[in-house]
């Protein structure tokens, strides 16, 4: 029979066995955590191609920029080809093609805005938004963005985009059929092979990645709301402008 061990040694034999016990459980303790951190990054990746997948759905692949905008995330500059006069303010507008309250400030706002911008006495730039998008699930507000840059390709973006306010559905997310955006496109001057040409750039969604890339870039500038307005940088109050003739004398003191 084997005899215990008692005094000196047994008390090293008991250090040692103690000390293998502490390295096998911190041992594991590393395995499990390494685990653990591998799964939640697996979870992050899975979840940025999730995400990426879903964007590509909706927007496509195409990364064109519509020529008056320049680059991906920058506003569309409506009046590209007017000579501004000197001084002349920069007028940004923020709108949602389904939102009420743009629709009011273009019945309001308008034909002023465009008189001026033909003028040249503002640079006149469209941020189009997606907001409503967001909130109803659908994707009409990115749809009809892509269809106006579309019928910008065709020099016909200031009517077109008229015509789509003027025509907001009463519901907040119904949207417009296919036939009712080829009417705007139609009514804004497009016919014959330049309807073909809008119609194959809807149709492919050419402009839908810029437009998403408009919201983004605007939400991540703090603007969350529409419609938003900028003279010259600053925001508009439009209780201190509610009407054309208060807008108008804005940009007059705006103008250097």
């Amino acid at each position: 029979m084997a005899k215990k061990m008692t005094g000196p040694a047994s008390a090293r034999q008991a250090k040692i066995d103690a000390a293998t016990k502490n390295a096998g459980g911190g041992a594991n303790k590393i395995i499990v955590a390494a685990v653990v951190l591998v799964v939640a990054i697996v979870a992050i990746v899975g979840g940025v191609v999730i995400a990426d997948q879903k964007k590509q759905e909706r927007v496509g692949t195409s990364t064109a920029v519509p020529a008056a905008a320049g680059a991906m995330g920058e506003g569309f500059v409506a009046n590209k080809d007017a000579t501004l006069v000197a001084g002349a303010p920069t007028l940004d507008i923020y709108e949602d093609f389904q939102c009420p309250a743009c629709a009011q400030f273009e019945r309001i706002m308008g034909g002023t805005v465009n008189e001026l911008a033909e003028q040249g006495k503002i640079k006149l730039v469209y941020h189009l938004k997606t907001i409503i998008d967001a909130n109803t699930g659908t994707t009409h507000s990115l749809t009809m963005g892509n269809a106006a840059m579309c019928a910008a390709d065709q020099g016909s973006f200031q009517a077109f985009h008229d015509d789509v306010f003027a025509n907001l559905p009463e519901q907040e997310g119904q949207g417009w059929t296919a036939a009712q955006t080829t009417g705007f496109a139609e009514k804004a001057g497009i016919t014959g092979a330049a309807l073909d040409t809008w119609q194959t750039c809807v149709d492919d969604r050419k402009y839908a990645t810029y437009v998403e890339s408009t919201e983004e870039a605007s939400a991540k500038a703090n603007i969350t709301g529409t419609p938003t307005v900028l003279l010259a940088g600053e925001k508009l109050d439009f209780n201190q402008v509610p009407d054309a003739a208060a807008l108008t004398a804005a940009i007059e003191a705006a103008t250097k």
